[in-house]
């Protein structure tokens, strides 16, 4: 592209970021000069290479109007794609009316969106707490357990990700993401993911409860093997803990299921809910049965944001969506059509393809960082999880021509 310049690469920007030595982006003047902008007041975490300013369903379109195809959604958040026309409605008309409303009053706009969230989870899920994160909701869910068991014991899973706040990072596998912050609020006990006698060992009379994924999101897409949470509900009945499901990022529909615990034989005591829930609009959700709720004390947890009426008004489009849209079915289908397409491509570079809806990992004999950067050059998006996964996480909201068309950017990028 004519006027390109080349950003330049600096420290670990992510979980996409690219691999020490490559070789920088090629962005547009106006968008290298975006970044530069946010590099000069921003906190110094990040170091992106690329800047959007505006999208269309599954397209981003940089500073320079190049197009990008969206197969990492924010993380897995923009389930609607972007700017889709009912969430942008149900955000305008509730700013309109009211923005703001603490749970500790009520609101109509809150109400309903719990009746149609407990109702999709379905019994005994039948309460919910609401804040603005996947972390915030599953500290909230450790606490809820902590309350309920009397316990302070927790059990995690070994490649799990339950986020970065303190509480969270202490469900957290990754040393990397631990250890300069210890010692941390809570200190799990981490068992290999998908071992039964490993978690029978851990789970004792001081457990409070045993935290997973159904399935790893930045772990590596790993599914959990068929039998496993259900086996690990009997333990923790067995022994007095709570099952509690991080769904933050494989919950609201991404798997083709509301919940991906629907598609199995196991029924938790606490599943918690964020990313995708509102479309992009901040909100996190810890749902949970009556027992459990009732344990906590009123006044014993709280948040200042969480469940305000415009989040509310956006979970409410989503939820319509996935109740009204169809969206279920095209993730089962696309799902499908995206893994087998991966799949086909035949590379030697290729490991496994792996996942479930439209949750999908690309693992390959070599380090990822390198591979994603050629994927955006090309015009596509995605995102590691970990060292050699690609991770596909498309808008709910993707077209048959859009799955095949990244799977056509793959095999150009691996050399099919």
């Amino acid at each position: 592209m004519s006027g390109e310049t080349s950003r330049p690469h600096g420290g670990r920007s992510g979980p996409g970021a690219a691999e020490a030595g490559s070789q920088p982006l090629s962005v547009g003047p106006a968008t290298a000069a975006l970044l530069e902008r946010e590099e000069r007041v921003g906190s110094t975490l990040y170091r992106p290479e690329v800047a959007f300013v505006r999208g269309s369903s599954a397209y981003l379109y940089d500073a320079d109007d190049r197009e990008y195809l969206d197969f990492m959604a924010g993380i897995g958040v923009a389930s609607l794609g972007h700017a889709n026309p009912r969430l942008a409605d149900a955000l305008k008309r509730q700013a309109d009316r009211l923005v703001v409303c603490p749970q500790s009053q009520g609101n109509d706009v809150r109400a309903e969106f719990l009746e149609r969230l407990t109702a999709l989870a379905g019994a005994p899920l039948t309460r919910a707490f609401l804040s603005n994160s996947g972390s915030e909701a599953n500290e909230a869910a450790v606490k809820w357990a902590r309350a309920a068991t009397g316990r302070r014991k927790v059990v995690a899973a070994k490649r799990g990700f339950a986020g970065r706040t303190l509480g969270a990072l202490s469900l957290t596998w990754e040393a990397s993401y631990r250890q300069p912050f210890e010692p941390l609020p809570t200190t799990a006990e981490f068992v290999a993911f998908g071992d039964v006698q490993a978690l029978e060992a851990a789970i004792d009379a001081d457990t409070a409860a045993f935290v997973v994924e159904p399935i790893q999101g930045e772990g590596g897409i790993h599914v959990a093997p068929p039998g496993y949470l259900e086996q690990a509900r009997e333990l923790t009945s067995a022994r007095g803990a709570l099952l509690v499901l991080d769904e933050v990022q494989c919950g609201s529909g991404r798997t083709g299921t509301f919940l991906a615990a629907q598609a199995l034989n196991v029924t938790p005591d606490v599943v918690t809910l964020a990313k995708g829930l509102a479309g992009g609009v901040p909100i996190g959700a810890t749902l949970m049965t009556e027992v459990v709720a009732s344990a906590m004390p009123r006044g014993g947890h709280g948040t200042t944001f969480g469940g305000n009426p415009l989040a509310c008004a956006a979970g409410l489009a989503v939820l319509d969506e996935l109740e009204h849209g169809g969206l279920l079915a095209n993730v089962r289908e696309l799902g499908e059509r995206l893994a087998s397409g991966l799949s086909a491509i035949g590379s030697p570079r290729v490991r496994d393809v792996r996942g479930r809806g439209l949750m999908v990992g690309l693992e390959l004999r070599e380090r990822v960082g390198p591979v994603i950067k050629g994927l955006r050059e090309r015009g596509l998006l995605t995102v590691a999880a970990g060292a050699t996964v690609i991770r596909f996480l498309p808008p709910l909201v993707v077209s048959a021509r859009e799955v095949d068309r990244a799977v056509e950017i793959v095999a150009a990028e691996l050399g099919a």
